[in-house]
């Protein structure tokens, strides 16, 4: 028995007109997974199968708490997933994925192994920018962060504004920063 065949859908055997399926994935379902962005987590997942006349409709319910790490300190952090999400499976000659969430499985099989969707909707759940709530990212790794940020206790200008003596020289005419770099590319057009 293969590591992800709980998650196989017969659909083909499917007796009644709706099913229902619920799935606890934990770390080993995230290790046995071996993608990037989630290692570790505890996530419920209930699905809905529905038999239609031309295909059958998947519905996925998720919720749970995955541990990603944190953008900030690099530590692991509790990151809270929810979703709903459809998916449509139809029977054809061979397997392909047509669109966003139109799946075509060949009929002499008449299954399908949701494992791998349900882990692409729970990374998709996950917020882009993913931080720890503010005092709570590791002390030793944020003072080395801000060491290297470039603050001073009498700088009145915002975090994302920037001091012209960083970018370089101002231009006179307009009153907006020139970085040198460009005076270095001028030399180059100048003498072609």
């Amino acid at each position: 028995m293969g590591k992800f065949d709980k998650y196989k859908i017969d659909l083909k055997g499917m007796q009644a007109d709706s099913c229902k399926y619920e799935f606890v994935l934990d770390n080993l379902f995230f290790a046995d997974i071996d993608a990037p962005e989630v290692q570790k987590g505890k996530v419920n997942v209930g699905l809905v199968v529905k038999k239609t006349s031309r295909a059958f409709e998947l519905n996925f319910q998720t919720d749970g708490m995955v541990w990603v790490p944190c953008d900030r300190c690099l530590d692991d952090m509790e990151q809270p997933v929810s979703s709903t999400d459809k998916l449509l499976v139809k029977f054809g000659h061979e397997y392909a994925e047509e669109g966003d969430n139109l799946i075509v499985i060949p009929e002499e099989e008449g299954e399908i192994n949701v494992a791998w969707f349900m882990y692409e909707f729970i990374a998709l759940a996950i917020p882009m920018k993913h931080v720890h709530a503010p005092g709570k990212c590791n002390k030793a790794m944020s003072s080395k962060l801000s060491k290297h940020l470039r603050t001073t206790p009498d700088d009145e200008m915002a975090e994302d504004s920037f001091a012209p003596e960083e970018v370089g020289l101002m231009n006179e005419e307009t009153e907006t920063p020139v970085d040198p770099r460009w005076d270095e590319l001028k030399k180059i057009l100048d003498n072609n």
